[in-house]
């Protein structure tokens, strides 16, 4: 008898960790809602190496880029959490040299150029770290578009190179991505 009680407790209390884990997930995932700024994920090889990227898209929604990424002020590459850049291998990134591993992705417009910014913190995008910068690459801005959603892709492809476009409004800036052949 005391055998088929502690089986029953047992049960019980599993059922409801179950639930209360499923529950804590669900609200972590704003309880099934879209976000208003969907998540995305670009995934290119280079020759043997895996490059992807995983952001929030955020949409203009009738505002000017300009409002939103204003000149001199780092922003960080999309929306909700910070822009999350994997490199599987080391790589060369507007010709400087990126340990594998993760990190995180921030821009910055500049009158007529754009930096790119490799961070080694992972946080939520408006932590920026400067301290934590592993390289800055400037890059000419170019107009483009337009484009509606905030959008990350990859042109140029080759086995050992690649474009990494950033893309929004009239907008666009690449940044070339080389790896070892």
């Amino acid at each position: 008898m005391l055998m088929k009680s502690l089986i029953k407790c047992s049960l019980a209390l599993t059922a409801a960790a179950l639930l209360a884990s499923s529950v804590t997930y669900s609200q972590d995932r704003g309880n099934g809602r879209a976000r208003p700024s969907p998540n995305a994920v670009v995934s290119q090889n280079i020759g043997t190496t895996v490059v992807s990227i995983t952001y929030g898209r955020p949409g203009l929604k009738g505002r000017s880029v300009d409002s939103l990424v204003p000149d001199g002020k780092v922003w960080r590459t999309g929306a909700n959490e910070s822009t999350a850049i994997t490199f599987s291998s080391d790589v060369k990134v507007g010709g400087e040299s990126v340990a594998a591993g993760t990190y995180s992705l921030y821009s910055m417009p500049d009158g007529n150029d754009f930096y790119f910014i490799i961070n080694a913190k992972l946080s939520w995008g408006t932590q920026y770290d400067a301290s934590q910068d592993v390289k800055r690459f400037k890059v000419p801005l170019k107009k483009a578009g337009p484009t509606e959603w905030f959008t990350i892709g990859f042109d140029s492809l080759s086995n050992t190179g690649a474009h990494l476009n950033l893309s929004w409004g009239d907008w666009m800036a690449a940044v070339p991505i080389t790896v070892d052949g």
